[in-house]
């Protein structure tokens, strides 16, 4: 079983309550299940009777996970609570018990087919949630569905292969070595996986127009918890705006599950309780202006919280606020 790697993270987790305030569907469901202790505490139950994974609710808690990493990122000791999710996810599909939903939408995403378009020197993957052809105007698009990481995180790892390599096919046919995305679940697959080929996030390559006033940045969990990055953050300082902080502190996950990938098409209920939260949290909802890097979270904040006046790092860059 592939949890079998990550038994120290259940030996240390299930029995841990340090982080519990990090976790983001913890703090709207107020349910012990959606924390890392309550999702280790299952895992240790699959650990010790593979009997255990015919519990459908056992496996559904694991699916809504919304993956952000922040626990694992702020945890003294760094354990992999996300790795583990991700693992026991593979364990799960691989014994034929994924949930009828996520079998459905495993199923639309294996269809992706992937053409390039226009003209230039740089490729720029326009995934599913974007909508900033603006920002990119001298380059090369590549489009057509999702790369194969939404598979990855849902747990089926060879049906994710399969994609990425269509993917990889047409970046090579394109003739591009750069590839822009400005979706950091992608950037967080892509930039290890294309040899050959430099990847960016957009916040690494638009070089943007100088703007003023005060901006609350929703920082990316793939961007700040899986690679370490404050390339949004230093892109919005550089072109002069001033960072507020946005809610209680700085350590928890603001993104409405971007993580998960295609969480709003799984669980919308829930997508739609993580965006309530940032309404709550947000200082004056109607005048506040937020900043994302990530184009899923802007799609399902204007879809569940449509007062809140949310901007893609993109569109901050060449239209400013």
């Amino acid at each position: 079983m592939y949890m079998e790697k990550y038994l120290d993270v259940i030996n240390a987790c299930r029995f841990c309550f340090m982080c519990r305030h990090l976790s983001p569907l913890g703090n709207v469901t107020f349910k012990e299940a959606d924390t890392p202790r309550g999702r280790a505490l299952i895992m240790d139950r699959f650990r010790l009777d593979r009997a255990n994974m015919n519990n459908s609710d056992y496996i559904q808690t694991i699916y809504e996970s919304p993956l952000s990493a922040a626990c694992r990122f702020h945890c003294v000791s760094h354990y992999d609570e996300a790795g583990l999710m991700l693992a026991g996810r593979k364990d799960i599909v691989e014994a034929g018990l994924a949930p009828e939903a996520v079998k459905t939408l495993a199923e639309e995403l294996k269809q992706a087919q992937f053409k390039v378009e226009g003209a230039g020197k740089v490729l720029y993957y326009r995934d599913p949630y974007s909508d900033n052809a603006d920002a990119f105007s001298g380059c090369k698009v590549i489009s057509g569905g999702d790369t194969g990481k939404a598979l990855e995180v849902l747990g089926f790892s060879a049906d994710a292969e399969a994609v990425f390599k269509r993917f990889k096919q047409a970046v090579a046919d394109s003739g591009c070595d750069t590839l822009v995305c400005s979706c950091p679940a992608s950037y967080d697959m892509l930039k290890n996986k294309l040899d050959g080929v430099k990847v960016l996030h957009s916040s690494e390559y638009i070089e943007g127009r100088k703007g003023s006033g005060q901006v609350y940045l929703l920082e990316s969990d793939y961007l700040k918890n899986y690679n370490n990055m404050t390339s949004a953050a230093d892109m919005l300082i550089r072109l002069g705006y001033e960072l507020k902080p946005f809610g209680t502190n700085r350590e928890e996950s603001y993104t409405a599950g971007e993580a998960a990938v295609v969480y709003d098409k799984l669980y919308p209920r829930l997508a739609e309780k993580l965006c309530e939260r940032i309404v709550e949290l947000a200082d004056d909802p109607g005048k506040d202006i937020l900043v994302t890097a990530s184009p899923y979270t802007k799609a399902v904040l204007k879809k569940y919280a449509p007062q809140l006046k949310v901007m893609l790092l993109d569109e901050i860059a060449v239209k400013g606020v």
